[in-house]
C-alpha cells in the first residue's frame, strides 16, 4: 500500500505482508530543503569575517634596527666569562616589546629588556659566555618580540684558550 504525505513530502511504503514500514523523502522536497540550507548560508556571509594580513601590515606594527647581529670574542682565556651588549633601537611607530631572548645552550646567558621600548629609543641584549671547554665556538641567542616577525638570531662566536 502507497501513502503520501503531501503536506510532509514524504512517501510512506507499507507491506501489509511483512509488516514493514518504509519512509521516502520525495527528491523535490529533499531539494527544496537543500536550496533552503544553501540560501541560509549565503545569507549569513556577510556578517562572517574572512581577514588576510600580508607582512606590509604586519611590519608597520613594529620595525628593529640592530647595530650588529655577530659578535667575534676572539681568542678568550679559559675560565673566564665574556659579555657583549647588541643594541637595537625601535625604528616602528609603536611601543616595542621583547618577549624572549633565548640562547641555544646553558653555557650562553642572555639579559633582555621587560619594560616595552618607546618609538626612536634604543635598548640592548646583554649576552654572557662562560668559557669554560677550550676550542672555538658559536653560539646563537634568539630574540623574540610582540611582533613574531621580528623574532631575530644574534651570533656570537671566538675561541676558548
Amino acid at each position: 500500500m502507497l501513502n503520501r504525505h503531501l503536506l510532509t513530502g514524504i512517501i510512506v511504503l507499507c507491506c501489509h505482508h511483512c509488516s514493514t514500514t518504509t519512509l521516502i523523502l520525495s527528491p523535490k522536497i529533499f531539494f527544496m530543503k537543500q536550496i533552503k540550507i544553501a540560501a541560509i548560508i549565503l545569507a549569513m556571509l556577510p556578517f562572517l569575517s574572512f581577514t588576510t594580513l600580508n607582512n606590509t601590515t604586519l611590519s608597520s606594527v613594529g620595525k628593529v634596527s640592530w647595530a650588529k647581529d655577530t659578535y667575534d670574542f676572539g681568542e678568550i682565556p679559559k675560565g673566564k666569562p665574556v659579555s657583549v651588549e647588541f643594541i637595537f633601537t625601535n625604528t616602528g611607530d609603536e611601543p616595542l616589546l621583547v618577549t624572549n631572548a633565548q640562547a641555544g645552550c646553558s653555557c650562553t646567558v642572555s639579559d633582555y629588556p621587560t619594560d616595552p621600548i618607546a618609538p626612536g629609543k634604543s635598548s640592548k641584549i646583554k649576552v654572557s659566555y662562560n668559557a669554560a671547554t677550550a676550542g672555538s665556538f658559536t653560539k646563537s641567542i634568539t630574540v623574540n618580540f610582540q611582533d613574531e616577525n621580528l623574532k631575530k638570531a644574534l651570533t656570537i662566536k671566538g675561541t676558548v684558550k
